[in-house]
């Protein structure tokens, strides 16, 4: 077989491809560099890693720049990935090659499924997978993922909770703590997972238990329920103790 002319021929009936039907832009990028990255895989077994570099001399000279020796790697490398993880054409190829460096299948799949499910751009996943959001997952949570048991809103709060600092310093106080979070709400909710909102600075309720006044009185039919959340320098089993109520839960916090 020559290899070279096969993969040429598929990566030009691809920009083909893209042009005519640019609604399946993404499945016909992952389709063709599904098949190219097989060729490339049989051919390197063959002819040695070097054919790879070898072949996207001649693909950028015959077709396209873009065609560098690492991309043709992360080319092959999505063929041994799909062998393990099933092609989704939500996701791009841009994606999956973010994924490519993660070892552990099932953070692999929490990322995944969060991509599809929040519609993640690129940016995005990388941020979260920068982030380590997976490594911060409570235990109990990834156990849940695993056995595909339902989620709390209260689960995909992260431990540690990772807070943006507004000075030089490595040890705050409650009160400069307090102001680090409310200088940046966008990323401190994000920190919490979905479905939070931020309704003031220590809002005041008068009033009898204040969850139930806050579920029926200020929260949405699409809301979920009140949850109370103890940001701590270390999560010690005295918070838990004394907090009796199982929607409040400690998380430690991280400075960054």
């Amino acid at each position: 077989m020559n290899y070279y002319n096969e993969i040429k021929k598929e990566l030009i009936n691809n920009e083909v491809t893209k042009k005519v039907k640019t609604y399946s832009i993404n499945k016909s990028d992952l389709d063709t560099y599904y098949n190219v990255g097989k060729l490339l895989s049989e051919a390197g077994n063959k002819y040695g890693e070097g054919i790879i570099k070898e072949y996207s001399k001649r693909l950028t000279k015959d077709i396209n720049s873009k065609y560098s020796a690492r991309y043709l790697f992360d080319i092959r490398k999505l063929y041994y990935f799909l062998k393990v993880h099933s092609l989704n054409a939500q996701l791009t190829f841009a994606h999956y090659r973010l994924l490519f460096s993660l070892k552990n299948n099932n953070e692999i799949s929490y990322y995944i499924e969060q991509s599809l499910k929040r519609r993640l751009s690129v940016r995005q996943l990388r941020e979260r997978i920068k982030s380590k959001e997976y490594e911060r997952l409570p235990e109990e949570t990834k156990n849940k993922l695993i056995t595909n048991n339902e989620l709390d809103v209260s689960d995909l709060i992260k431990d540690p909770i990772v807070i943006k600092k507004s000075n030089n310093y490595d040890e705050i106080s409650e009160k400069v703590l307090q102001k680090s979070i409310m200088e940046d709400i966008p990323s401190f909710l994000k920190e919490l997972g979905e479905g939070f909102t931020f309704i003031d600075n220590e809002y005041k309720i008068k009033i009898g238990n204040y969850y139930n006044y806050i579920d029926k009185n200020i929260k949405t039919i699409n809301q979920d329920k009140t949850i109370g959340l103890i940001v701590c320098r270390e999560n010690n089993q005295y918070i838990i103790e004394y907090s009796t109520d199982k929607r409040i839960i400690a998380r430690e916090y991280m400075l960054e």
